[in-house]
């Protein structure tokens, strides 16, 4: 009965490595459209007149 135990935690450990990996190829994904949309005109825009309209009213 302890060996069927001890197998299970293996598998569930292999399972939480997986988790992690999918849980990185997200994110790096995630960062890799951000970062494409922030290269954009537009946004960069967007960006800068909310910036400036919000530090304009402290300056």
């Amino acid at each position: 009965m302890r060996r069927a135990q001890s197998c299970r935690v293996r598998d569930e450990r292999g399972m939480t490595t997986a988790e992690y990996a999918v849980g990185t190829i997200a994110s790096a994904g995630f960062a890799g459209v951000l970062v494409k949309l922030l290269q954009e005109p537009w946004v960069q825009d967007m960006l800068r007149e909310l910036y400036q309209s919000t530090i304009g009213k402290f300056l």
